[in-house]
């Protein structure tokens, strides 16, 4: 009788993460309701309470199903064991990129990461969760990194924390393109040549090693000013959307927003 009331409660307990997940990806995390995520889930907000404190514990919860296996991949022990821990390091890359695609709940959850987390006051607490996250990633992924230069596999002169950066946001770049545009490139396809991409940058860029002096920038200040004060004079030429043509279409092509 105990493990069939253990059961149930896990069953209750996974049904309202994908109703969680299911609300959240169709109309965002800032405005559904502990109670709409209930309806969905077609259990009480008590039952809710009874697994989570609030909704953004059960945003952590949905998140934790993709991100503690990541994590564990991710360990630096585990990297640290192997012969090859660069190689290590590029198949989670490709891995995590291939799953997106190909692992239908990986999708959803990436997408409300990446594309549904609204930054709004109402998400504070969800957004400092999500900071906390990106935090711990960081210090694996320098750590990771940190030992593939010890292990020879990287220049002795990475600038370490400039590469952790740049590699974080490589890998979080293509995810989050790919996601609001997947038509754009086969990211199924491409996964290892992309994380190859993003390794080889780590090892041959010049521009990521210690001491290294960029070119001056291009003084563009003055070009953008008198390209706004173009774009500008020309917005103010166009007509008032209510002033329509013969076929019903304002003349501004549908750009400009209702006055």
């Amino acid at each position: 009788m105990v493990r069939r009331t253990k059961e149930e409660a896990l069953e209750t307990r996974h049904r309202i993460l994908d109703a969680a997940e299911a609300v959240f990806h169709a109309r965002g995390v800032a405005r559904p309701s502990l109670a709409d995520i209930a309806e969905a889930a077609g259990v009480t907000r008590g039952a809710i309470y009874w697994h989570f404190k609030n909704k953004g514990d059960l945003f952590a919860a949905m998140c934790d199903r993709v991100h503690l296996p990541v994590e564990a991949l991710c360990e630096p022990q585990r990297i640290a064991r192997q012969e090859d821990p660069l190689g290590g390091i590029r198949d989670i890359c490709a891995f995590v990129m291939r799953e997106t695609v190909t692992n239908p709940q990986w999708r959803r959850v990436f997408e409300i990461i990446f594309h549904k987390c609204e930054m709004v006051q109402d998400n504070g607490a969800i957004l400092e969760r999500q900071r906390q996250s990106h935090a711990e990633g960081m210090v694996k992924m320098r750590e990771h990194l940190r030992l593939a230069m010890e292990r020879g596999q990287l220049p002795a002169d990475l600038d370490l924390e400039l590469a952790v950066n740049a590699f974080h946001a490589a890998i979080g770049g293509v995810l989050a393109h790919w996601l609001f545009s997947p038509g754009d490139f086969d990211l199924d396809v491409n996964a290892e040549r992309l994380a190859d991409a993003f390794i080889d940058t780590l090892r041959l860029s010049p521009s990521l090693r210690q001491g290294y002096v960029p070119r001056p920038m291009a003084r563009l200040h003055e070009e953008v000013a008198a390209l706004t004060q173009q774009s500008n004079g020309c917005a103010a030429s166009l007509p008032r959307q209510d002033e329509h043509d013969e076929d019903g279409q304002g003349g501004g092509f549908g750009l400009l927003p209702p006055q």
